[in-house]
C-alpha cells in the first residue's frame, strides 16, 4: 500500500523503520518544523526526519497542516493510508479525507483510556497495573474515532514512562503494520470505542513535573517514574532546582514530615505524607545526575533541612 507517514519523536521513528521494512511504500514524511533543543538551543531536526533523509524520502514539514501547499503536494502524493504516531499536531477534515483508508493512528493506551499527548506517564502516575497501545481511525475529535487493533502491555512496579514507550514503540509499530495489512486485504472493520472508561492525558507540563512530598509514598513514587525521562521529576533544595530520579518505597519507618532528609551510612530518605522514602540518583541545577549518598555528602545536609520548602 502507497503511504506517507506522519510522527516526529523517537517511538515514531521506531514505526517509521518498521514500515521501511514492511512490503508498503513509504512515499513521503509529515514531520514538525526542525525545532531549537538542549542547553545550546540548537535547531534540531526530528527523529522521524533524520530517518526519511538517510532513505531518500520526501520530507514534509509544513508549520500547520491546512496550509495550501501541503494539501496540494499531499493529493499529489495520493497516498492511499497515513499512518500515524505522535505526529503533534492536529489534521483537519479536508485532509483527513485524502487517503481511502483514512489517517491510521498508533496511540500508546488502551483506548478510550488516556486520550491526549502523555497517555503512558498518566496511565504510570495513576497507579494503571495495564497500559497498551491502540491502532484507530483519525476523525475531529481527540483520539475519539474507530479502533482498529490493541495489543495490551503490563505496567512493572519499577517501569518509568521510559521504560514502557521502548516496550510499546516496537511493539505498537508491529501492531501497526499489521493493521495497514488488514486494511490493504480488506479484513479489518472499524470498532467504535466505548461511551466508558474515557481519560484525558494532557501533555505533562515543566511545573506539573514538581514532586508534591504531602503526597503518599506511593504517590510520590508513581509521579516520579511518571515524569522519568522527561519532563523530569524535580524539587528545591537550598532555594535551587534538584533532579530526583526513580525513587523507592518500603524503606525505614521513621518519623518526618514531608520534605524532611535523613541521611543515612548508606541511603537518603525523603518524609512524604506517610512513610519516607529512599531517594536513587539525584541531579543538582547545572550538575550531572548522580548517587543521592554521594550528593548528601557534598552538600553536608544539616538535621531538619527539607526538599521543596
Amino acid at each position: 500500500m502507497r503511504v506517507v507517514f506522519a510522527g516526529t519523536p523517537e517511538p515514531a521513528a521506531v514505526a517509521l523503520r518498521r514500515l521501511l521494512a514492511s512490503h508498503h511504500e513509504v512515499v513521503a514524511v509529515v514531520t514538525r518544523p526542525s525545532a531549537r533543543a538542549g542547553r545550546g538551543r540548537r535547531v534540531a531536526q526530528s527523529p522521524v526526519s533524520g530517518i526519511a533523509q538517510d532513505a531518500g524520502i520526501e520530507v514534509l514539514s509544513p508549520a500547520r497542516t491546512r496550509d495550501a501547499d501541503f494539501v496540494a503536494r499531499l493529493e499529489e502524493l495520493a497516498p492511499e493510508a497515513c499512518p500515524v504516531v505522535a505526529y503533534g499536531a492536529l489534521i483537519p477534515p479536508p485532509v483527513l479525507a485524502i487517503p481511502r483508508h483514512g489517517w491510521v493512528n498508533l496511540h500508546f493506551s488502551l483506548l478510550p483510556a488516556w486520550r491526549g499527548a502523555a497517555p503512558v506517564q498518566r496511565a504510570l502516575m495513576a497507579g494503571d497495573e495495564i497500559t497498551g497501545a491502540t491502532t484507530f481511525l483519525l476523525e475531529e475529535g481527540l483520539d475519539t474515532g474507530p479502533v482498529l487493533g490493541t495489543l495490551t502491555e503490563r505496567i512493572g512496579p519499577r517501569d518509568t514512562s521510559g521504560d514502557l514507550l521502548e516496550r510499546l514503540a516496537p511493539a505498537g509499530a508491529e501492531l501497526l503494520v499489521a493493521t495497514l495489512d488488514g486494511l490493504e486485504q480488506g479484513t479489518l472493520t472499524p470498532v467504535p470505542q466505548s461511551s466508558e472508561g474515557i481519560s484525558h492525558a494532557p501533555k505533562l507540563t515543566v511545573d506539573e513535573a514538581r514532586i508534591d512530598w504531602s503526597r503518599p509514598d506511593y504517590a510520590v513514587d508513581r509521579h516520579v517514574r511518571g515524569c522519568t525521562p522527561a519532563p523530569g521529576a524535580w524539587t528545591t533544595f537550598r532555594g535551587e532546582r534538584l533532579k530526583i530520579q526513580p525513587v523507592l518505597t518500603g524503606g525505614e519507618s521513621v518519623a518526618l514530615v514531608p520534605g524532611e532528609l535523613l541521611v543515612m551510612r548508606s541511603e537518603v530518605l525523603v518524609g512524604t505524607g506517610s512513610d519516607p522514602v529512599r531517594l536513587g540518583s539525584v541531579q543538582p541545577q547545572g550538575r550531572k545526575a548522580m548517587a543521592a549518598t554521594d550528593w548528601a555528602r557534598g552538600a553536608r545536609i544539616e538535621p531538619g533541612e527539607v526538599l521543596g520548602g
